[in-house]
């Protein structure tokens, strides 16, 4: 039997442990790694990966405490395995095509595509072009690691129909409804839920998304029009509309497509969420601490530990970037603390009035 441990806690607060450092993995390291994967044997189930990991990372395969990051190779015309797990994914080609096929459903994708892998969805992946196809992985598998309840399976039979039926037609008939109510305990706020209700909560539809870069690119350049006199960043958000309130392209990451103009310089801001980049076109630096780390295209970046003091800047080329945020998942635990200007107090994002640009002034 193990004995408990206690540590006092007693009158002075905890001490926060010093924020993981940035760190920027070259294309050049990306470039070698992908040649390394390609070159091995074949493994059993097709899946040549290798994580991100960050140096001061020991509880986890995390780039970020909870975003994991994957490199995944496939050479021409092989395909994974099926896979089912309960952590939710966002994919990004940046090389090459293939197709992903989520229960069931195949679909073609392309150079910077982005799609999501909602949560115990069985899935594969297959290169159907001429060259290796390459994609980056997103996972909130980190934080489930840490947690200890990170389900992965391999080649699993189909046996979850409720999670796909529900996916696919919407939320459960509404015969099935519990019939044991829950009710308002006083004029204060506080309810009372039965457990009958507690262990069949409502479900709500989880869809793969697809947001095809060609498309995307679009809307995106259209932003230059901004001009420098804008207050705020270029950038869309890959929505998926079952995050709700959280702004979220999965329930625990955002992911945005950024375009930065050339020498466009951002207001130093921070925000408790980290954020992990991939810059596709151009170059720049970021400063983040006071500290500056100079990018280009083909790097992935942790550019933003969280509530560390950053910004970024674009050189003389336009810069187009791909963001990972977990910004969802504070959302939903009601800790993120954004600071748009260090001029202004933070706020809590999600519970709170957030910030205002001048979109408005600078586009008439």
């Amino acid at each position: 039997m193990t004995n408990p441990i206690f540590v006092d806690g007693s009158g002075e607060l905890p001490d926060r442990e010093t924020p993981w450092e940035p760190i920027v993995i070259t294309k050049e390291e990306i470039d070698i790694e992908i040649e390394r994967l390609a070159a091995m044997p074949r493994p059993a189930n097709g899946r040549r990966r290798s994580f991100f990991v960050h140096p001061l990372n020991k509880k986890s395969r995390g780039l970020a405490p909870g975003i994991e990051v994957a490199l995944d190779v496939l050479l021409p015309g092989e395909e994974t395995s099926t896979f089912r797990q309960n952590s939710t994914q966002v994919n990004f080609v940046i090389r090459g095509s293939g197709e992903t096929e989520i229960s069931g459903d195949r679909r073609p994708t392309a150079l910077h595509d982005v799609w999501n892998t909602p949560s115990m969805r069985i899935y594969r992946h297959r290169n159907t072009g001429d060259n290796v196809y390459v994609r980056l992985t997103y996972s909130n598998g980190a934080l489930l690691d840490m947690m200890n309840i990170h389900v992965i399976e391999e080649t699993p039979q189909p046996a979850l129909r409720a999670v796909e039926e529900a996916s696919e037609h919407g939320e459960a008939d509404e015969s099935k409804t519990n019939p044991f109510g829950t009710f308002a305990l006083n004029d204060e706020g506080a309810w009372m839920m039965p457990y009958e209700r507690l262990i069949n909560p409502p479900s709500v539809q989880s869809p793969a998304l697809y947001w095809p870069w060609e498309q995307v690119k679009e809307h995106l350049d259209k932003l230059e029009a901004l001009g420098k006199d804008y207050v705020g960043r270029r950038l869309y958000l890959l929505y998926n509309p079952m995050t709700g309130r959280t702004n979220g392209t999965t329930p625990n990451f955002f992911a945005t497509m950024t375009l930065r103009p050339p020498k466009i310089v951002d207001r130093p801001h921070r925000h408790s969420s980290a954020a992990v980049n991939y810059y596709f076109s151009g170059s720049g630096r970021s400063t983040v601490e006071g500290k500056i780390y100079e990018w280009k295209s083909g790097d992935l970046m942790l550019s933003a530990p969280g509530w560390a003091v950053h910004n970024h800047a674009s050189f003389d080329e336009p810069v187009y970037e791909l963001t990972i945020q977990d910004q969802p998942l504070n959302i939903a635990m009601e800790s993120l603390l954004w600071q748009e200007s260090l001029k202004e107090p933070p706020a809590l994002l999600g519970t709170e009035e957030g910030f205002a640009t001048n979109r408005s002034a600078a586009a008439s």
